[in-house]
């Protein structure tokens, strides 16, 4: 299978990338088919040096059923090539470091406080609950559930003399 990714170079601490179709089975900076961009992800948003794509040959290549990766498709997406992908689920991305800490900290607060006001949320909720099966038939449960725990201890001995 077709893969539109990323080839890493570059210096130690200073990457540069390749967008490069290769094999999915060949290595990240391995054997590639076409180099069709690059991606220099130390350079500013708005610095027009920082991504550079032969249009063309992407859509060419994503015709004959070349796949982008996550990376690369977000890339294409901002270039509009390719339909951007969906965002994940992370609350805390958007959040700068500094104030996570914090709001653990008053999470932490937080939850020791609703742990003190739950159960008088939850009582008046079970509470309900046990009057229901009360009121439906207080006398027929503890027959029912005696039964059920005798009816598995029996099923067990008829089976185990079937397999004798």
């Amino acid at each position: 299978m077709l893969k539109i990714r990323l080839s890493m170079g570059g210096a130690k601490k200073r990457p540069v990338y390749k967008v490069v179709i290769a094999d999915s089975r060949s290595a990240r900076d391995g054997k590639f088919i076409e180099k069709v961009g690059f991606f220099n992800p130390l350079l500013p948003k708005a610095n027009k040096g920082r991504v550079n794509l032969e249009v063309e040959r992407i859509k060419h290549w994503i015709s004959k059923g070349a796949k982008p990766t996550l990376r690369v498709s977000r890339i294409l997406g901002e270039a509009e090539i390719y339909p951007m992908p969906p965002k994940g689920n992370n609350p805390l991305k958007a959040i700068p470091k500094k104030d996570r800490k914090k709001d653990k900290s008053e999470s932490e607060k937080s939850t020791t406080e609703p742990k003190k006001e739950a159960p008088k949320v939850a009582a008046p909720a079970t509470e309900p609950k046990k009057e229901a099966p009360k009121v439906a038939a207080p006398a027929t449960e503890p027959k029912k559930e005696a039964p059920k725990v005798a009816a598995p201890a029996t099923e067990p001995k008829k089976e185990e003399p079937k397999k004798e």
